[in-house]
């Protein structure tokens, strides 16, 4: 369910689609011109529901599948025929409603045919647009998660981790209101920033509670931390890391918060030894697909970038893509590099025909290893080289992967220098 633009409600037919878009860059020789897109191919279709379970490709449980893929089988809502100029992109009406067919041009489009969809016509393409457009990518700004909120402020958390003080007490009131007849206002309530609390303890052991301040005077809302000796630090007065992890925490809990969520290098400002709580906070904040899809089970996904060893080593196997340039070769001939994603053997995703996206295990663990053997040695020879030849011979100095005392618990540390 969701609205159009005009406010009108629409109903999908069936939730499992497949939209894709084709588009192909057109030179312009003409100065100042950077040239622009067109749009070759655009289509929007159910996927079978014979094949569905294939096209997942991953195993999810009876439960959740039910919850999720829902609604019959139809015509393609956009479909795109003919070739070269004379390509036209058809608009096709949901099963049952009447109406012609909104049939346009390729050649000259300015946007995209999904993009001018509404309520009345279309509901089941307007409602994957709006899927689309829910799509987040979260950088979360130290100042913006500080910021205390005014009584006024959205109740949902922003990209950049503002509204969060607001956000959390709206939970937290949300929750009174659902829980009143089970248990008091305040045990309900409280409940909820105990979860909170819970989430940061994990990764800060003194942590005691978390709550919001609420100052009627200046009618603003401060998120609070109290740790275990009485003392309470306001949001202003906690690190970086500790509010990016606190967000998520609330995140976890919003049930309107979901589809995709992307997050850059979510392990920065987290000590190392840390590092596999937020990992974990992460997968809890993606849809378990050994549960059905509610309120406590929101249908999201999570993405996230990472350049650290230490987080990819510790990320499922089945959920890792590494992203590599390969070389390519156009029909004029001409090569050039694009990005492909490649994935570990012995996983779902194996099932994908291109056998060449299998990563290769040196390359992974060339990466994997902190200390790469091959240069190790060299780094070794090429110091004694320099200091030999020295005017002043000052001492060499010892890095830290040459103490003798630390070689055992160096991962990759060649057996012979041991």
């Amino acid at each position: 369910m969701g609205v159009d633009d005009l406010g009108q409600t629409a109903k999908a037919s069936i939730t499992f689609l497949r939209y894709s878009l084709e588009l192909a860059y057109r030179k312009d020789d003409s100065l100042g011109s950077l040239g622009s897109l067109e749009l070759l191919k655009e289509e929007l279709a159910h996927i079978n529901t014979g094949k569905d379970r294939q096209a997942l490709l991953f195993s999810p449980s009876e439960e959740w599948f039910q919850s999720t893929v829902t609604g019959r089988m139809t015509a393609p809502f956009i479909s795109t025929e003919g070739e070269g100029r004379n390509r036209i992109i058809k608009l096709h009406q949901d099963g049952g409603i009447s109406g012609r067919t909104l049939a346009r041009s390729a050649v000259d489009l300015p946007r995209t045919v999904l993009s001018v969809t509404n309520a009345a016509e279309s509901p089941t393409a307007l409602l994957a647009r709006r899927e689309m457009q829910s799509w987040q990518l979260l950088q979360l700004e130290p100042s913006s998660l500080r910021q205390p909120d005014e009584f006024t402020a959205p109740t949902k958390l922003g990209t950049d981790g503002s509204n969060l003080a607001a956000t959390l007490y709206h939970l937290a009131r949300l929750k009174k209101k659902q829980e009143m007849n089970e248990q008091s206002s305040a045990e309900a309530e409280a409940q909820v920033y105990a979860q909170v609390g819970g989430r940061l303890a994990e990764l800060l052991d003194d942590v005691d509670e978390v709550d919001i301040d609420r100052d009627d005077r200046r009618e603003l809302l401060t998120l609070m931390v109290k740790t275990r000796d009485g003392t309470i630090h306001p949001a202003r007065s906690l690190s970086d890391g500790t509010m990016r992890f606190l967000a998520l925490a609330v995140l976890e809990l919003d049930p309107e918060a979901q589809g995709l969520l992307c997050l850059e290098e979510p392990e920065n400002g987290i000590h190392p030894e840390r590092i596999p709580k937020i990992l974990r906070l992460l997968q809890d904040i993606a849809t378990d697909v050994e549960e059905p899809v509610d309120q406590d089970n929101p249908l999201r996904q999570v993405v996230i970038n990472t350049h650290s060893p230490t987080v990819v080593q510790q990320v499922p196997d089945d959920s890792l893509l590494v992203a590599e340039l390969k070389e390519d070769k156009m029909d004029s001939g001409q090569r050039f590099k694009r990005v492909c994603f490649s994935y570990l053997s012995n996983t779902w995703r194996e099932k994908v025909s291109e056998k060449s996206s299998v990563i290769a295990k040196g390359k992974l663990l060339a990466y994997l290893n902190p200390v790469p053997t091959g240069e190790l040695e060299m780094d070794s020879k090429r110091q004694e080289v320099n200091y030999q030849s020295s005017k002043h011979r000052q001492p060499k100095k010892r890095r830290v992967v040459d103490r003798e005392d630390l070689h055992p618990w160096i991962p990759g540390f060649p057996k012979e220098f041991l």
